[in-house]
């Protein structure tokens, strides 16, 4: 098989190694989407004497309660994989494996975050 130096004649990264795409794909949503929103909503339920730092999130959830915090969990995880993709239609790997892996660590240390204050709270 020859590989094609060409970018726009190779199928994109998520058709020829699919199980790589959705296993990404599952982690930024296990952390990122789960784990995070989970943990947020228990924090803020729980412990009501601590305010969401995040001023973005902050004003999502005053503004919006609880659908304001998954509205823009929803919009941040559906533009990185918008950009995920079109990485992998350009070929163009750093664009591709970024967004999901930003997502999972930052839903990782986010979650393990709100985890920690809840124990010490």
């Amino acid at each position: 098989m020859v590989r094609s130096r060409d970018r726009s004649r190779r199928r994109p990264a998520y058709r020829r190694r699919p199980n790589e795409f959705y296993w990404l794909w599952i982690a930024a949503t296990a952390t990122y989407g789960v784990g995070d929103v989970v943990s947020t909503v228990a924090f803020l339920r729980y412990v009501p004497t601590i305010e969401e730092a995040n001023p973005v999130v902050r004003f999502a959830l005053e503004s919006f309660g609880l659908s304001g915090l998954v509205a823009l969990k929803i919009a941040v995880y559906l533009v990185m994989l918008w950009i995920s993709v079109e990485g992998a239609r350009e070929g163009d790997g750093l664009l591709y494996y970024f967004p999901p892996v930003l997502l999972t660590a930052t839903g990782t240390y986010l979650t393990a975050s709100n985890v920690r204050l809840l124990w010490l709270s």
